[in-house]
């Protein structure tokens, strides 16, 4: 997920957050002055409004799935506004331009911050997108050879987790006891491939300039990909840390709106939706989130 750029992506940095804000911007039509209390001030009225930052696919669909078939009889009046990015998200409920976000898992919120200075926290875990290796020519992970060329997620917390799904599938060795905050650095042994980094957003469609890529799995659906069939290696479920979550501004855990849909985020009802519309390629992943 994104974060500062790191060196040698195949896109100038300038260039990549300038297109993320572009996106960011027609992904949006929130206003900062309102929504959200910011954190502090006075509590929140239950009977007003809960605004939700959320990605299109599959955090949208979810929280459509609420406000259309749940919301209501729990007496939630939810507004969804969708983000396109990485980093505006929890900017906005650390300002309090919206209450709540879902969209990110708890390494690349603890790195966002660390870095950002925002004091963003999850409440409740709720599903699971596998990340994915993809490629458009390839049909077997055993195929790529030396000279190919890699795309991988170029913010700290996926890039880690995409060389570790590489490693784990024979791709290539990293240094041992490096772990999920792996770099390009920390390859041992890359089998000859060349590696290029660029923003998570944009490797869908820049699938096809590279023989092989690691895609999030919110990204590969929006894509039109389905990562239950069309990966090439797909990260395990079990025990996978990389859950996603409803948060909010640290002080906001306990606001009744908050309460009342972090509920219907983990109902049974919720998890049958995800199951029945993502076949595999979204996982339920309910309950508490790690410390």
């Amino acid at each position: 997920m994104r974060t500062p750029r790191r060196t040698g992506s195949l896109l100038a940095a300038s260039a990549g957050i300038a297109l993320t804000l572009a996106l960011a911007a027609c992904g949006t039509d929130s206003d900062p002055e309102t929504g959200g209390n910011g954190g502090g001030g006075e509590s929140p009225d239950a009977s007003e409004p809960l605004s939700v930052a959320a990605s299109p696919t599959p955090h949208t669909r979810i929280l459509e799935y609420v406000r259309d078939n749940l919301a209501e009889d729990a007496g939630l009046d939810l507004e969804i506004r969708e983000f396109t990015d990485y980093v505006l998200p929890n900017t906005a409920v650390d300002s309090g331009e919206v209450d709540a976000n879902f969209f990110q898992h708890r390494p690349y919120l603890d790195d966002f911050n660390a870095n950002q200075g925002t004091d963003v926290v999850p409440v409740v875990n709720v599903h699971l997108e596998p990340l994915g290796l993809y490629s458009s020519s390839l049909d077997d992970v055993a195929a790529l050879g030396e000279g190919d060329t890699v795309a991988v997620p170029n913010d700290a917390t996926n890039e880690g987790r995409a060389l570790a799904l590489l490693a784990d599938n024979g791709v290539i060795e990293l240094r041992e006891g490096v772990g999920a905050e792996a770099t390009l650095a920390d390859i041992t042994d890359g089998g000859g491939l060349e590696f290029q980094e660029l923003a998570a957003e944009t490797l869908p469609r820049s699938l096809e300039d590279f023989d092989a890529a690691v895609i999030n799995g919110n990204f590969a659906i929006e894509a039109g990909l389905a990562p239950a069939e069309d990966a090439l290696a797909l990260e395990e479920a079990e025990g996978n840390p990389y859950a996603n979550f409803l948060a909010v501004r640290a002080g906001n855990e306990d606001d009744p709106r908050v309460r009342t849909l972090a509920e219907l985020l983990n109902s049974e009802e919720v998890r049958q939706f995800i199951e029945d519309t993502f076949d595999g390629s979204v996982i339920p992943a309910f309950g508490t989130p790690a410390s």
